[in-house]
C-alpha cells in the first residue's frame, strides 16, 4: 500500500495525472485539477499524499497536496455509486472545507456544480457523506465558531441570484469558489458580481 510519494515531477499527463519520479521509478498519479495547481513546475520536488486502488487488472493511484483532500476522496469513493472519477471530478470543484459546508448545511445545490451530478445523487450523497466524513458540526446539530451555516446558505443564495440574472454555471461556479469566508448575501453578491465583470 502507497500511502505518500516523494519525488521530482517529470511530466504532466493527459487526463489529469503526473509522472513522479521516485528513486529511478516513475509513477503515475490521478489529481483534482486542485493540485495540478499547486505542484510546481516540470523537474521540480513533489509530496503527495497518496490513495492507492487495487483492481484487478491495474494498480491506480490518486495524489493529494493536501491529507484532507485524500480523507475526502476516501470518504467519496466510500459512498453508494461514486467511482475514483467522479470522486476527482467533487475535488476539482470543491475544495474539502467547501465539501464539508455543503454536506452540513444540506446544500444539493452545490453539488450539482459538478458535471455528472444530479440532485438525485446530491442529495444522496450528502446523506452519506454525513457518515462516511468527520462532521463534529454536524454531530452537535450546532455551527461552527466561523459561523459555517450562514456561510453555506449565504453562498447558495449568492448562486441562485446569480444564476437568475443569466450567469452560466462555470462563471457562477467560479465566482462563488472566490468569495470571502464571510459577509452578507448582499456583499458576497456584489463581490461575485465585481469577480465575474472582471472576467469578462
Amino acid at each position: 500500500m502507497i500511502g505518500s510519494l516523494r519525488g521530482v515531477m517529470l511530466d504532466r499527463l493527459p487526463k489529469g495525472e503526473l509522472l513522479v519520479e521516485v528513486g529511478g521509478v516513475g509513477y503515475r498519479v490521478a489529481v483534482p485539477t486542485g493540485t495540478l495547481g499547486v505542484v510546481g513546475e516540470l523537474g521540480a520536488q513533489v509530496f503527495l499524499h497518496v490513495h492507492t486502488a487495487v483492481r484487478e487488472d491495474a494498480i491506480v493511484l490518486y495524489g493529494f497536496s493536501t491529507r484532507e483532500e485524500r480523507v475526502c476522496f476516501e470518504a467519496l469513493v466510500a459512498a453508494h455509486g461514486v467511482g475514483p472519477a467522479l470522486a476527482l471530478a467533487i475535488l476539482s470543484v470543491h475544495s474539502p472545507a467547501a465539501l464539508r459546508r455543503a454536506v452540513v448545511n444540506d446544500d444539493v445545490d452545490a453539488l450539482t456544480e459538478v458535471p455528472g451530478v444530479g440532485r438525485k445523487t446530491a442529495a444522496r450523497l450528502v446523506l452519506e457523506l454525513k457518515s462516511h466524513l468527520d462532521l463534529p458540526d454536524y454531530a452537535s446539530g450546532l455551527p461552527s465558531p466561523g459561523g459555517g451555516l450562514g456561510e453555506a446558505a449565504a453562498q447558495a443564495e449568492v448562486r441562485a441570484a446569480l444564476a437568475g440574472l443569466g450567469y452560466g454555471a462555470d462563471g457562477v461556479r467560479d465566482a462563488v469558489r472566490d468569495l470571502p469566508e464571510d459577509g452578507s448575501v448582499e456583499d458576497l453578491l456584489r463581490a461575485a458580481l465585481r469577480t465575474l465583470a472582471a472576467a469578462r
